[in-house]
């Protein structure tokens, strides 16, 4: 793990659960492409209210990611790469980006939890994501649905 906040709370983490020690070291991440956005998930997920983010499969594979799966750990950071919590990965789920109901947007925990809001806030964000790859997002893409719980934080 390159990043030593992170580095530094998976140790704090491990100190309590030694039951873990032969894990993987997880990966460190900030969620969205803005700093405000990034801040904002990272409150979310420390206070408990965001559960879920959803990436699309087509940027997994164009960054040449692993798809998440259950017991993954991650290393939750802000913008600027500083430790905020620990999650560890309960659930995970491939669906076509018009199949997002209501229930799942309101895991995310952003803005209203509505599923409209949800919609508009991915639906930008993948357009961004997209012009790396000269591609567009539609309807029918599919989306990487990755639930999370809260397992550690400072």
């Amino acid at each position: 793990m390159e990043n030593s906040s992170a580095r530094n709370m998976w140790g704090d983490y491990l100190d309590k659960h030694l039951e873990d020690a032969f894990h993987e070291a997880p990966k460190a991440i900030h969620f969205c492409d803005n700093e405000k956005d990034a801040n904002t998930c990272a409150k979310l997920v420390t206070s408990g209210i965001k559960k879920a983010t959803t990436d699309s499969l087509i940027g997994i594979q164009n960054r040449n990611e692993k798809l998440p799966k259950i017991g993954d750990f991650t290393v939750i950071t802000n913008w600027e790469g500083e430790a905020q919590c620990i999650v560890e990965t309960t659930k995970v789920t491939l669906r076509p980006f018009f199949s997002i109901d209501e229930a799942y947007a309101s895991k995310e925990g952003e803005g209203d939890k509505s599923l409209d809001y949800w919609k508009k806030v991915h639906w930008d964000y993948y357009t961004r994501e997209f012009e790396d790859f000269n591609r567009k997002p539609s309807e029918s893409m599919i989306v990487v649905c990755h639930e999370f719980e809260l397992v550690f934080k400072r």
